[in-house]
C-alpha cells in the first residue's frame, strides 16, 4: 500500500504543501504521524479525490436538492471510511467529512458544536460500560441519538511469529520491549490505560508509551517497520499488514448524532443508508468485526419528529 508525503499530495494535485496542511488540519484529508511527519494513505487520498469529483457532478444532477455536508469527528476506525467511501460514491445527495481526532475530541467537538457526528468507543473504568457513561454526562439537554456500528476486537498487535513471545499487557513492563501508543484521548488509549491498571504497571514503565500514532493503521506499520513490538489496536490493522494478533477483549463502537434544524434531514437520510441499504455487507469484508449489533439505536433523549 503507498504512503505519501504532503509534499507528494501537493505535486500530484498542483497546490502549495500549505494547502495541504490546511485541508488535513480541516478534515479534508485523513492523515497519520510518523514522528513528527504527516503521512497519507493512497485510500485516503482516492477517497478524497472521488468525493472531490463526485461532488459538482451531484449538485448538477440536484439543484433542487443540494448537497448535504457532515462533519465527523473522533475515532478512527475502518468502518468508518468505508461508510466515507459509500456515502461519496453511491450519489446520495450527502458527503461527509472525517476528522480522525479520537474518541474523546470528537465527543468534545460534537459538544462544542463543531461536528454532527463523532466515531467513539470509550470505556468508563468505574463501570466497564463503553460509551454511554461519557454521552449521558456531556449532553444533558443537547438532542442526540446513539448508535451501535459494530463491536470489535482490541488486542496486541505484534510482529508475525511473534519474535517478542510477548502475551499479554504485562509484558508491556518488559524493558526489551517497545510500544506504540495512540494520542490523548483517543479510545484505544484509555483502553491501554486501564489494561495497564489493572496489572499495577505505571505507564513511566513502559517503553514508547510517550510514542504516539494517530491511526490503528499507523501504529501497526510500527511493528511492521520493526520501530516497536507491540501495539494495542484492532484486529483489522494487523491483518491488512500481515501480522499477529492477541485478542484482549471486545469493544462497542458507536456513532453519535447531534441533531440541530441545519442538519435533520441529512442525518436523519444518512441513519436511513446505513439502516436500510446493503453499506452492512461492507463489514464482512473487515477482519476482527461483529455486525450483530449493527445499526441499532442504543440511545436518544430526544424524537427525531421534533
Amino acid at each position: 500500500m503507498q504512503i505519501y508525503t504532503p509534499d507528494e499530495i501537493a505535486s500530484m494535485l498542483k497546490i502549495s504543501k500549505h494547502t495541504v496542511y490546511e485541508m488535513i488540519k480541516r478534515g479534508d484529508l485523513a492523515a497519520f504521524k510518523v514522528g513528527n511527519k504527516m503521512r497519507i494513505e493512497e485510500s485516503e487520498f482516492e477517497r478524497y479525490k472521488a468525493n472531490m469529483s463526485a461532488t459538482p457532478a451531484r449538485a448538477q444532477e440536484s439543484k433542487g436538492n443540494p448537497l448535504h455536508s457532515l462533519q465527523l469527528a473522533g475515532s478512527h476506525d475502518f468502518l468508518v471510511e468505508q461508510l466515507v467511501k459509500y456515502i461519496a460514491s453511491e450519489g446520495t445527495g450527502l458527503s461527509i467529512t472525517p476528522s480522525y481526532i479520537g474518541s474523546l475530541e470528537g465527543l468534545m467537538m460534537l459538544y462544542r458544536g463543531s461536528a454532527d457526528i463523532a466515531a467513539v468507543h470509550l470505556l468508563d473504568p468505574t463501570s466497564q460500560q463503553y460509551n454511554l457513561p461519557f454521552i449521558r454526562q456531556l449532553f444533558v439537554h443537547e438532542p442526540i441519538t446513539v448508535m451501535r456500528l459494530a463491536s470489535r476486537e482490541q488486542g496486541m498487535i505484534v510482529a508475525k511469529g511473534n519474535p517478542k513471545d510477548i502475551t499479554g499487557v504485562k509484558d508491556l513492563a518488559r524493558t526489551d520491549v517497545t510500544i506504540v501508543n495512540r494520542q490523548k484521548g483517543a479510545g484505544t488509549r484509555f483502553l491501554l490505560d486501564s489494561f495497564l491498571a489493572n496489572e499495577k504497571i505505571e505507564p513511566t514503565n513502559v517503553k514508547g508509551y510517550d510514542n504516539e500514532e494517530w491511526t490503528h493503521l499507523g501504529a501497526a506499520a510500527y511493528i511492521s517497520r520493526g520501530t516497536a513490538d507491540a501495539a494495542l489496536g484492532i484486529r483489522c490493522a494487523a491483518s491488512q499488514l500481515g501480522l499477529d494478533f492477541i485478542p484482549l477483549t471486545k469493544e462497542q463502537f458507536d456513532l453519535v448524532f447531534r441533531w440541530t434544524p441545519g442538519n435533520r434531514e441529512a442525518l436523519q437520510h444518512l441513519i436511513d443508508l446505513i439502516q436500510l441499504t446493503n453499506f452492512k455487507d461492507s463489514i464482512a469484508d473487515l477482519d476482527g468485526y461483529d455486525a450483530e449489533e449493527f445499526g441499532t439505536i442504543i440511545y436518544a433523549n430526544h424524537s427525531t419528529e421534533e
